[in-house]
């Protein structure tokens, strides 16, 4: 086959499938593909339906998980021997198209794309208490360099940014609690999902309040105690890290989240655990205090928790009927 001819509609919807595996803002999958035969180009384009106004205004994070599903994507076709390359916003008068993506046959990566195909399965967002175990020095390099390579930066919090983070969340919640809009965003999301839902983040998924309201994990129920969540202690000194970059526009956030899924496979693959919390960048004041002055990344983009902990269910994908259209 030759290199430049474009792949068929199985292996690219295959690819497609491990794509929407990827984490996004409260599990809404903002994405649609459309693939087109004829000259092998796949359009990765934002979901407006599923777009968060409140959460979300300026788009950042929609970008973030759109970028996530990319870099699976790209992860799927290196896997099966082939080259993805994307074009960022590829068109200007169309700015919900995020990346135009083409693909040639290659030989086996060499940049460690393909050997992260495992981790895409098995990952998972985890709101549980880990161990109160470090993350070796090793391994922390190894996503620092992760990050690298797709053009962000991971910065690993040292104790007085532990402090700082954590009254930065703490702030967040309060500010939330005065928000009622975006309380009700978030409860579409999280609120009743049901066994069978296809997007959102299920009742099983939200894990344990926190006993003593200590807590790197965002509370998606806050307003006390249920009476049905469980309660749990979460580890004293958590491994907190900063995924950032250098500039803050559309194209950095896209490449921001493909770096942070290239951090999450190589997390999972290392045998860690993984949390996201998006709840202090939400806010412009609190994102801008987020920032570590030490750190040539001036945007935080993404807050991870990283340790070693239970394995978390898996929360719920949309068909791919859903999400690609062959045209």
């Amino acid at each position: 086959m030759p290199a430049h001819a474009a792949p068929e509609t199985n292996p690219v919807t295959s690819w497609v499938a491990d794509a929407v595996m990827a984490p996004s803002m409260h599990n809404a999958q903002p994405w649609t593909f459309r693939y087109r035969p004829a000259d092998g180009v796949l359009l990765l384009s934002a979901d407006p339906a599923r777009a968060l106004p409140h959460s979300d205004p300026s788009g950042r994070g929609t970008h973030l998980g759109c970028g996530a599903a990319l870099f699976t994507l790209r992860v799927a076709a290196a896997h099966a021997g082939w080259e993805a390359s994307a074009r960022l916003l590829p068109d200007a008068t169309a700015p919900g198209t995020l990346a135009a993506v083409t693909f040639t046959r290659s030989g086996a990566a060499g940049d460690g794309t393909a050997e992260l195909y495992p981790g895409i399965a098995r990952r998972r967002t985890s709101r549980q208490p880990f161990r109160d175990e470090a993350v070796p020095a090793p391994v922390l390099e190894g996503l620092r360099a992760a990050a690298r390579r797709e053009g962000a930066r991971l910065d690993v919090a040292d104790q007085q940014r532990l402090n700082d983070l954590a009254e930065l969340q703490w702030d967040a919640e309060h500010a939330e609690r005065d928000a009622p809009r975006l309380r009700a965003e978030l409860a579409r999301w999280t609120a009743g999902q049901e066994q069978e839902a296809t997007e959102g983040i299920p009742a099983g998924a939200l894990g344990p309040r926190a006993r003593d309201g200590r807590s790197a994990v965002r509370d998606f129920a806050p307003g006390g105690d249920d009476g049905v969540r469980e309660t749990a202690v979460f580890e004293r000194t958590p491994c907190l890290a900063v995924l950032g970059t250098r500039e803050d526009t559309p194209a950095d956030w896209l490449r921001a989240g493909q770096a942070l899924q290239r951090v999450l496979l190589r997390a999972t693959l290392d045998g860690l655990s993984t949390s996201l919390n998006s709840q202090a960048l939400e806010w412009p004041e609190l994102r801008w205090m987020a920032r570590d002055p030490r750190s040539p990344a001036g945007y935080p983009q993404i807050l991870l928790r990283l340790g070693y902990g239970p394995q978390s269910p898996a929360t719920p994908r949309r068909p791919v009927s859903e999400v690609l259209d062959i045209v």
